[in-house]
């Protein structure tokens, strides 16, 4: 079988049109047997945490397994909630989030499809958490950072002011989630305004006003989180998502609260773990942060190493030096010196690869799809909350939309009733709003 494999890729190089230098066969050799040793790599994780309110929770679990058509996939989930007033949505969160993801994925999808999966997942997971967590009439709410490593593919999905950020083996800082913030984020802020939200800082009378913009009612400084039944359907809980495949070199992942961003920057808290495994460097970026600014909020980080098999037992090499372009060179393929070194131009190492990255609130635009849709989603099942739907009751995503005249009537994917009117709220379709206040 291998020996085949050889050949049919032996076969494909000389195809190649235009281009009749062939790869020499040990070359061919040395991958398929790299190909075996980097397919999966290792994972090393650390976390640490220093409270004020208790009001921070993690979520880790590793070597999770599914059975697939072609044999058992494994993945490991790292989780962040920055609860607020109160821990009850945070806690409700870290117990759910992770089912309500992968019961939105098809049961019978190879590897590639159910990672192709991830993101629209993601954003029906996130939705239907804060939609049942809601209907237990709680007032508490939560920021979320949650990330799914699948072999060297990372996606993570966020809401809120939390982040994630990715130092890859081959130098640079890469941020995989966005912060929701009304003070920095002027799309939210129009996204909301237009919703019927009002955006403001606090009124302490006499015409002065403090602290950060804040959402109003409810006086909130997010766009979007999970719960917060008090604010407003215009806060949304609809996540940004951002997925990227590593080079077989690997790369260091931080994932952080508020509590760390407010005091250092990406660059400082990579730098203050440089060499470090995974758990101290939590520790080391925890207490550098409080350190500058003191013990203000909840501050809580975990640190990931993704590493090839063979160097589990070291942390990520310090990376090199590498100049103001290097964000915008971490997506293509290396070039190699030398034409005529054929061994060399083959074995080197690919960048990080960006697959996805979506950041629209409109739950319609996120949960379309452009793959077939008995891959992607269940006939006659609501794409959020998975509940059957009988033919004729669902609401077509698309329902209301400028496309809803070129679709079939039986083109989904379809929404419940429920969550056809969370949708709706969520992007701003006010008479939803007015009737249900």
């Amino acid at each position: 079988r291998k020996f085949l494999s050889i050949v049919l890729k032996l076969r494909e190089t000389m195809s190649t049109k235009g281009d009749h230098h062939t790869v020499p066969l040990s070359v061919l050799l040395k991958r398929e047997s790299a190909n075996e040793k980097i397919d999966s790599p290792e994972l090393v994780h650390g976390q640490f945490n220093q409270s004020k309110k208790g009001e921070d929770f993690t979520f880790v679990k590793t070597d999770c397994q599914r059975v697939m058509g072609d044999g058992v996939s494994t993945f490991s989930v790292f989780g962040l909630f920055d609860g607020h007033n109160g821990p009850a949505a945070a806690i409700y969160t870290k117990e759910n989030l992770l089912n309500n993801v992968l019961a939105a994925i098809p049961p019978d999808l190879n590897r590639d499809e159910w990672v192709a999966a991830l993101p629209r997942a993601m954003v029906a997971g996130f939705v239907k958490t804060d939609k049942d967590f809601q209907e237990r009439a709680r007032k508490s709410g939560t920021t979320v950072t949650f990330v799914i490593v699948e072999g060297w593919v990372v996606s993570v999905a966020s809401v809120g002011d939390s982040r994630c950020i990715l130092e890859p083996a081959e130098g640079g800082v890469y941020y995989l989630s966005a912060d929701h913030r009304l003070e920095i984020n002027e799309e939210e802020r129009d996204r909301v305004t237009a919703s019927g939200g009002e955006v403001g800082r606090l009124n302490t009378g006499g015409g002065t006003e403090i602290g950060p913009l804040r959402c109003w009612p409810g006086g909130l400084c997010l766009s979007r989180s999970i719960g917060d039944l008090d604010v407003g359907e215009y806060i949304v809980p609809v996540p940004y998502v951002k997925q990227v495949k590593l080079s077989s070199a690997g790369g260091r992942l931080i994932i952080s609260s508020d509590g760390v961003w407010d005091a250092i920057s990406a660059e400082e808290a990579l730098d203050c773990c440089r060499g470090l495994p995974p758990e101290h460097s939590a520790e080391h970026i925890v207490k550098e942060a409080v350190g500058k600014k003191g013990i203000r909020d909840d501050t809580t980080c975990i640190v990931v190493d993704i590493l090839p098999s063979e160097k589990l037992a070291a942390s990520v090499p310090p990376p090199k030096k590498q100049g103001k372009g290097m964000l915008k060179s971490m997506f293509k393929r290396k070039g190699s010196d030398s034409s005529s070194n054929i061994e060399k131009e083959y074995a080197e190492p690919d960048l990080v690869e960006e697959l996805f990255e979506e950041g629209s609130a409109m739950l319609s635009e996120r949960l379309d799809t452009k793959y077939p849709l008995c891959n992607m989603f269940k006939l006659f099942m609501c794409a959020v909350c998975q509940v059957e739907v009988k033919p004729g009751e669902g609401v077509s995503i698309h329902a209301g939309t400028a496309n809803c005249r070129k679709l079939r009537p039986w083109d989904g994917p379809f929404l419940c009733a429920s969550c056809q009117e969370k949708k709706d709220a969520m992007e701003g379709k006010r008479g939803y709003l007015l009737t249900h206040t």
